[in-house]
């Protein structure tokens, strides 16, 4: 027979747990203040890779970001292969300003390029704008009289969408022909100057104007001044000379198509059925169909000067798209055509 061990002898073979260790000259509360210093330098240590790793990502997806904007813009340059007889477009739309999207600038420079352009049998001015910058408006009339003569075998037809009004009707009238939807507005034909005036609310409020100018009429349409009697007059004479400009360029550009009645320069506006009556368009069209069927060449190329990626983002941003005075003779009071 096998004798039973005694249990006691087996858990001396078990060695018993050693107490923690503790460096020479170190308590038990410095040696935890090590390791808690260890892992928060662990921590910012694991803080500092992940920064480093979100540089990397932010700094790669910038140069994305500018790669893409580059690769557009070649796109955008190589969009207008003017390969084959094709119909040229140019889009003028919104309000007619100098740092607008319809500015002189701006549309001329497509004007420009679409003329130069061999291939091009003929230009349609799209024009969807209730007016603007007298200035501006006149830059483009005259721009497109002077293409249309270096041109003389290519010709510029404007087609009318919802509204051609004011500066809008101004530019028209340069086209060879106005083709309108019937249910077009058009017309405008006249100037107007707004602004606003606070004297009766300073007064109630205790507010005192204090202006000091060299000249009598530096202060020319101040809201804050009360109204002069002469400078009044002197402003709707130049709205009278700006509007005799205007009358001036409509009958140059119609001609005998236009059918004056006493209503036709007071800044009413028509539809584009009436205004074919009136003489102010020639025929009903669109696009598509002017490039069609008076044109013949169904192929449309867009020639617009566009804003690049970078703009429109820095125009999200909040750059500033405010609307340029005439002369900027003054802050208070701008005159449009519109």
């Amino acid at each position: 027979m096998t004798s039973m061990e005694n249990p006691s002898d087996n858990a001396q073979s078990v060695p018993p747990m050693p107490p923690p260790q503790v460096a020479a000259g170190q308590s038990a509360d410095t040696a935890w203040e090590r390791k808690v210093l260890e892992k928060l330098a662990y921590a910012a240590l694991e803080e500092q890779k992940t920064r480093r790793r979100w540089g990397i990502v932010f700094k790669s997806a910038i140069i994305l970001l500018l790669l893409g904007i580059f690769v557009a813009t070649v796109m955008e340059g190589e969009a207008g292969g003017h390969e084959g007889r094709h119909t040229a477009l140019v889009y003028l739309h919104g309000v007619i300003e100098a740092k607008g999207e319809a500015s002189a600038e701006k549309i001329n420079a497509a004007l420009q390029s679409a003329f130069e352009e061999k291939n091009a049998v003929g230009v349609i001015l799209r024009i969807n704008s209730p007016g603007g910058s007298p200035v501006q408006s006149g830059i483009i009339y005259d721009e497109i009289k002077r293409l249309r003569a270096k041109y003389p075998d290519k010709p510029l037809y404007a087609v009318v969408e919802d509204i051609c009004a004011s500066g809008g009707y101004y530019v028209a009238a340069a086209a060879d022909k106005i083709y309108v939807d019937k249910a077009s507005v058009v017309g405008s034909i006249g100037v107007l100057m707004d602004g606003f005036g606070f004297t009766g609310t300073m007064e109630k409020l205790g507010v005192e104007r204090r202006l000091m100018t060299a000249g009598e009429n530096k202060a020319f349409m101040d809201p804050f001044s009360p109204a002069q009697p002469q400078q009044k007059q002197y402003a709707q004479a130049l709205l009278n000379e700006i509007h005799k400009q205007f009358i001036e360029a409509v009958k140059t550009g119609r001609g005998k198509r236009l059918k004056e009645t006493p209503e036709m320069f007071s800044g009413l506006v028509w539809t584009g059925s009436q205004s074919l009556g009136l003489g102010l368009a020639d025929e009903l069209g669109t696009v598509d169909s002017v490039a069609r069927d008076v044109l013949q060449a169904d192929k449309v190329l867009d020639y617009s000067v566009k804003d690049n990626i970078a703009e429109r983002f820095a125009k999200r941003l909040g750059a500033s798209t405010m609307s340029a005075f005439w002369g900027g003779f003054s802050e208070q009071a701008g005159v449009r055509m519109r």
